[in-house]
């Protein structure tokens, strides 16, 4: 008994296991769909309705600012569609595109070489640029001893000279003093206390000396070539003073024309080492700020040899490869934007037509907001229509974009087109606004009437080859995009900088995924 109703318990749980698993665990199901980050096209569309009308006259003018390099039609000519009548100079974006295009391949390179990952030869190369920014900073740091040193001692002998210099003035003012102004007069007062005076700040020059010869020199020099130039300024003074009393009355035809001269010598002799105190002092700054800039140059040169080797070392690094990635597509970017503006240069015919004006000739500049159209054409088909575009669609609209076409009167056919004008005033529509922009037929059907409705789509831009995601995978926040990688069946919040978004809600990834990622796309 006691052995059937252990049976009887077992088989009851297993029957308990089965109901919670089938309806709770079984029948809970993922919140996600699992996507591949691919290559594809991005396409971005706009789509809206307007009304075949009769055609009228379509004013031309670049996209851009520009000299005039060629007019390739005549007044009275009929062109076809894509027919070049105009051509701005293009030799300076021809030179930035061959830069471009080198910059792009270097940046491949760069990319490939990353994926390729490090070799042995290059781990010992990026050593040896390590090893050689070391000794360049060591060469560097010893220059910086050097030269300021140099300068250091150049000052030394500038104050050594200051000190000779003043000492010659001092015995030149004793002996006129003892010679001449030995008296109780004023002029005799005024020279003992300039002597007084010059011998005191010889004493506070010999202390500054002194202390600059010591072993802390460079420390004492500084303040030494400061507090000298303010004594030699006080001796310069007190020259002045005494040279001021040998023209006094009483003393003018007394003192001699020698010891005048003297005194004239020793002022001369004071000043110029008050320049070289000057440039003594321009000379350690300069030494100190030139070898010093150098040094943080050599130490920024090694901790980047030494990064890059720490790099090679470590080997790729998936943030690595989403950089050069991003190198990559931005330099892409930068030559795809000047082979459009190349090929922008060329004004071309929209339509087939007939040109009635030009008003622009080689040579002229022209800008892309200028009121003067440099050629003015007239459609030789009939038609065209007429389409009110909403003004956060119309910035993504450009002259030439390719346009498809369907005529509820003629189900079941797309006829195609491109945009041959936008209107610069805006429409208000109901309180909203818009803007005309005219489609031109490229084959028009011979039965079209005017005042027929038309549906079209504008494609306004295209990327091709480019990694692709589900726009509902991306979450904003703080003006910064995310996507939810799936790796190792573990879920990461990574940011992604993203480019063009299409139509068919598919986004184009700049950079923060590679090729083959599974990303989480809520349902």
């Amino acid at each position: 008994m006691k052995t059937k109703k252990i049976v009887l318990i077992v088989v009851a749980a297993i029957v308990i296991f089965l109901v919670i698993y089938n309806f709770f665990l079984k029948g809970k199901k993922a919140d996600f769909t699992l996507f591949d980050v691919v290559r594809g096209n991005v396409v971005q569309e706009v789509s809206e309705t307007g009304q075949v009308q009769q055609g009228e006259a379509i004013k031309l003018n670049f996209k851009t600012s520009g000299t005039i390099d060629w007019v390739y039609v005549k007044v009275g000519q009929e062109v076809w569609p894509g027919s070049a009548l105009a051509k701005l100079d293009t030799s300076q974006l021809s030179i930035e595109l061959n830069e471009s295009q080198y910059a792009l391949k270097v940046a491949e390179a760069k990319l490939n070489q990353i994926l390729a990952g490090t070799s042995p030869e290059e781990i010992q190369a990026a050593q040896t640029d390590v090893d050689n920014a070391q000794i360049a900073l060591e060469d560097a740091k010893a220059k910086l001893t050097e030269d300021v040193g140099q300068a250091y001692d150049d000052a030394l002998n500038t104050l050594d000279n200051a000190y000779l210099r003043g000492v010659g003035a001092f015995n030149t003012v004793r002996i006129i003093q003892i010679t001449y102004f030995y008296g109780n007069d004023q002029e005799s007062t005024a020279v003992k206390n300039a002597k007084t005076g010059i011998e005191n700040n010889l004493a506070q020059i010999k202390n500054y000396l002194d202390g600059a010869k010591t072993d802390s020199s460079q420390a004492k020099a500084d303040p030494a070539l400061g507090q000298t130039k303010t004594s030699l300024g006080e001796i310069y003074s007190s020259l002045n003073t005494v040279r001021n009393m040998t023209e006094a009355s009483n003393y003018q035809d007394v003192v001699s024309s020698a010891n005048k001269t003297s005194l004239n010598t020793d002022r001369i002799n004071i000043n110029t080492v008050l320049t070289n105190i000057t440039d003594a002092r321009q000379s350690i700054s300069s030494a100190k700020l030139s070898n010093q800039t150098k040094v943080n140059v050599a130490e920024g040169d090694l901790k980047g040899a030494q990064d890059a080797l720490a790099i090679k070392k470590a080997g790729p690094r998936q943030t690595d490869v989403n950089y050069y990635q991003a190198q990559v597509e931005q330099a892409r970017a930068k030559v795809n934007l000047l082979e459009t503006q190349i090929k922008e240069a060329t004004l071309r015919s929209p339509v087939r037509a007939r040109i009635t004006e030009i008003n622009k000739r080689v040579g002229e500049t022209v800008q892309p907001t200028s009121n003067d159209n440099v050629i003015v054409v007239l459609p030789t088909d009939p038609y065209d229509i007429k389409v009110d575009i909403y003004e956060e669609d119309v910035v993504k609209v450009k002259i030439g974009d390719s346009v498809d076409i369907k005529l509820p009167a003629f189900p079941g056919q797309i006829f195609f087109g491109k945009v041959i004008s936008i209107d610069p005033a805006e429409e208000l529509i109901e309180g909203v606004v818009y803007y005309k922009v005219t489609v031109g037929f490229e084959n028009p059907p011979q039965e079209i009437k005017p005042g027929m409705s038309a549906d079209i789509t504008i494609k306004t831009a295209e990327k091709q080859n480019v990694l692709t995601i589900p726009g509902g995978a991306l979450e904003k926040k703080d003006n910064k995009t995310f996507v939810r990688l799936i790796k190792n069946e573990k879920s990461e919040k990574i940011e992604i900088q993203i480019g063009l978004s299409g139509s068919d809600d598919l986004i184009e990834v700049v950079s923060g995924l590679a090729e083959g990622d599974k990303i989480a796309v809520p349902k």
